[in-house]
């Protein structure tokens, strides 16, 4: 379960998610007029939202253009531009006259550096369809005609098509963290949207229907094209798509021909049983294929071990075992090395994997690097951490920010390497633009800390009240991210809602820690938390609130506690372990994982982590219920949720909300209709930030 923060495409969080919101009313103003202290934190949030933002990069694979996507306020822009001079660029689109804006993305280089597909519903308001331009000055050509959900173009090795996961006939897009439809019908038999890989060809004279290159019993998560163009390598499961990720096995298919297993973790034996597997990449000499594996939280948030298996099937070899990293995204560089992108502790990295087989025939690799290590959020808007780079790999781009740094696009050589990770700029790593230059946070100073917990060394970050004085007294928030394998990064802006930014503009301190469970510091790290949800890992977050506490002016009698999905469950079980939070905000979150196992659409991650299924171990479950401990709960808690949210239902936060109000704890529960684990309505999402900001200040009063 992760925070609803589309990371893959690197949003800019709260700054890019209502920059044309136009500060909608909320909730609580239409039930009210407004205060002096709703104008005084309105008036503070306007001056959040500043910076342009990027959606997707990507340099050609000759190396001498770049193209990228940048939000506007009509939506976005596709540029491309030569890389020696960034600052002459030329807009690609399907439109029919300049001053039409429609939505448009999700850019692909074609093999020979000429074309270049991308998504527009210039033709078709609201659907999307597949578009190549030549890059001559001639209007984009339009390949399909298309009736659903589209992502992730990828062309061909030979250049003659592209493919896309498509989901026909859609009605949301896939995957679990947009709202669900409304239940109807035999539950768990009918309407289920599948996601398979569709081709189109292009030399296609006029729009066409894509022909579908994967079976329609089958859906497909990530493909990667085999080095021959004749089929693919691809991570599927049986339908409902947003529910069986979990349980996804590795294919290989060729053209024409049935789709071949080559791995199920299920089933085979080792540290890889059970557990789940991403970003299948084929070995340029297509006798390999390389993935992702490890225990992870959702489709998109990926961390876990570099493993590799022969592609016909085989024994998997991990390439990365009791690494203190968590690999994300992997691209091979030839038939004996793969670059990876990784999070360590904080830092976002680029290493190289070389690979050789020693005498006893083991496969072994050496790390060589990293490129470079950066106290950032990178990638390049596909998936998680991803890096667009030349054929040769002699340069890669990708979008990054930072606390104090709005997003740039720059560009890494990986001829030189790091001698190790010191999270300070690294002299490989070059800015190629300058959109934001001048551009200052509206936020206070935010640090990287390390605490000890019982064996552990955690890691965190601590954002400080804008214009600190440590001569006052501050109250703090601790702010949990979801997942809860996933990590808190530094990215410019926060994210939706519950985020660091708007806080620390408003006076608080904030702490983001990365407790045991989370993304940054290898496998071991993540797996620590199964069967143990809300004890080790909030002895981590206290112990982390101690040494802040130690070492910053914190008000020990304001502080509070906030978080969404994963962060929303802490918060819920947290308030009923400790009284050392004086507030709550609890987001999406978990208050009953027994009666939670059968209302969710998501239910075969928890196996993985509760070790079975809650009719097996029901006691399990059981021990990390808020619910089972509600006798003990006295902090304040707001509970918001949307209505049809498959990851963390809303019955869940009616259970919590009704059992405080029981016990007359102070609580209001805010249910937002037609929401998913992710809203989507701007006011919404402005409205969340309105409702905790005033529950903190009512009962954590930024001003002494």
């Amino acid at each position: 379960m992760k925070s609803p923060l589309i990371r893959a495409s690197l949003c800019a969080g709260v700054i890019a998610l209502l920059l044309n919101a136009a500060f909608p009313p909320s909730i609580a103003q239409a039930q009210a007029s407004t205060s002096p202290e709703r104008a005084h934190i309105e008036e503070i949030l306007r001056g959040l939202i500043r910076g342009h933002s990027f959606g997707q990069v990507a340099i050609s694979p000759d190396g001498h253009r770049l193209a990228w996507i940048e939000r506007m306020k009509e939506g976005a822009e596709i540029r491309v531009a030569s890389l020696s001079d960034l600052k002459k660029s030329e807009r690609i689109t399907a439109a029919a006259k300049p001053e039409q804006h429609c939505r448009e993305g999700q850019i692909a280089w074609s093999p020979d550096s000429q074309s270049l597909a991308f998504f527009s519903d210039c033709a078709k308001l609201g659907q999307s369809d597949l578009y190549l331009s030549r890059l001559d000055g001639n209007s984009a050509h339009r390949l399909t005609e298309l009736n659903g959900y589209i992502e992730a173009p990828a062309f061909s090795p030979d250049a003659t098509s592209v493919a896309f996961l498509y989901v026909e006939g859609a009605t949301r897009p896939a995957g679990a963290m947009a709202a669900m439809k409304p239940p109807s019908g035999v539950i768990g038999e009918e309407g289920a949207e599948i996601q398979r890989i569709a081709i189109a060809r292009v030399g296609a004279v006029k729009p066409q229907a894509p022909e579908w290159a994967s079976p329609p019993e089958l859906h497909i998560y990530d493909f990667d094209w085999r080095p021959d163009s004749k089929g693919f390598a691809y991570i599927a499961a049986d339908p409902p798509g947003e529910n069986n990720w979990w349980v996804a096995k590795l294919y290989t298919q060729e053209f024409t021909r049935v789709p071949n297993a080559v791995l199920a973790p299920a089933e085979v034996a080792g540290p890889l049983h059970g557990l789940q597997i991403a970003v299948p990449r084929w070995s340029p000499d297509a006798k390999s294929i390389a993935f992702i594996g490890g225990l992870m939280s959702d489709q998109g948030e990926t961390g876990g071990d570099v493993w590799i298996v022969p592609a016909t099937g085989g024994l998997p070899r991990n390439l990365t075992p009791r690494r203190h990293t968590s690999p994300a995204w992997i691209e091979w560089a030839g038939s004996d090395a793969l670059f990876v992108s990784e999070l360590a502790r904080g830092n976002a990295q680029l290493i190289l994997l070389r690979l050789s087989s020693e005498k006893d025939g083991e496969l072994e690799a050496m790390v060589h690097g990293p490129v470079f290590c950066i106290p950032a959020s990178v990638g390049d808007g596909r998936i998680e951490m991803s890096l667009s780079a030349t054929a040769d790999h002699s340069l890669f781009a990708f979008i990054a920010s930072s606390f104090d740094r709005p997003m740039e696009i720059y560009s890494a050589e990986p001829e030189k390497v790091m001698d190790s990770c010191m999270g300070s700029d690294s002299a490989n790593v070059k800015q190629l633009t300058h959109i934001n230059d001048g551009i200052e946070p509206a936020w206070g100073k935010s640090v990287s800390l390390n605490w000890k917990s019982e064996n552990f060394n955690v890691q965190g970050w601590l954002t400080l009240p804008k214009d600190y004085d440590p001569a006052k007294k501050y109250p703090l928030i601790v702010e949990v991210h979801g997942g809860p394998a996933a990590a808190e990064e530094p990215r410019w802006g926060g994210s939706f809602g519950l985020t660091s930014t708007i806080f620390s503009a408003l006076g608080y301190f904030v702490l983001q820690p990365n407790p045991r469970g989370s993304f940054g510091q290898g496998e071991e790290f993540v797996q620590v938390i199964r069967k143990d949800f809300g004890y080790g890992d909030l002895r981590d977050i206290l112990a982390g609130l101690d040494a802040v506490e130690a070492k910053y002016p914190v008000d020990p009698n304001r502080v509070g506690l906030t978080g969404w999905s994963y962060g929303g469950f802490i918060t819920m079980f947290a308030v009923t372990q400790t009284q050392r939070f004086k507030a709550a905000v609890a987001g999406a979150g978990v208050s009953n994982w027994q009666s939670y196992y059968g209302e969710n659409s998501i239910d075969q991650w928890m196996t993985p982590y509760f070790g079975a299924s809650v009719y097996d171990d029901p006691a399990v479950y059981a021990k990390s219920s808020a619910i089972n401990y509600i006798q003990q709960a006295k902090t304040p808690t707001l509970i918001v949720v949307g209505d049809r949210d498959g990851e963390c239902p809303a019955p869940q936060s009616y259970e919590f909300w009704h059992a405080l109000r029981s016990r007359h704890v102070p609580t209001r529960l805010v249910v937002y209709p037609n929401e998913g684990h992710m809203f989507s309505n701007p006011a919404h999402q402005w409205d969340v930030v309105e409702q905790a900001v005033e529950w903190f200040a009512r009962y954590l009063p930024p001003a002494q």
